[in-house]
């Protein structure tokens, strides 16, 4: 399994538009093959920034997403919407490690 935190930073005008993007990301990016969540959460202390938790049973599903008409479809739409380029950490699961308990 492998988790990608996604950072990102997006300028105050286009709150709304980025969430609307992400939601429609979203709704497809969870019915791919080996996607076990992928969440969309904003701060609460800073509405500009966003964190995008994104789980996948696997390095090849996760690279996989990547290559989805909806992932570039959100990447090139959100784009000029960010006060700076976003990070992405890939991380690897320690718990819970049995999948019948991400889902």
């Amino acid at each position: 399994m492998i988790v990608t935190t996604v950072h990102v930073y997006v300028k105050t005008d286009r709150i709304n538009d980025f969430i609307n993007a992400c939601v429609e990301n979203h709704n497809a990016s969870v019915k791919e093959p080996g996607n076990l969540r992928f969440d969309i959460l904003q701060s609460t202390e800073n509405e500009t920034e966003f964190t995008l938790y994104e789980a996948y049973d696997s390095i090849e599903s996760s690279k996989a997403h990547k290559e989805t008409e909806h992932y570039n479809k959100w990447k090139n739409t959100v784009a000029d919407w960010m006060e700076k380029p976003r990070s992405g950490k890939p991380h690897r699961v320690i718990a819970p490690v049995d999948i019948k308990k991400w889902k």
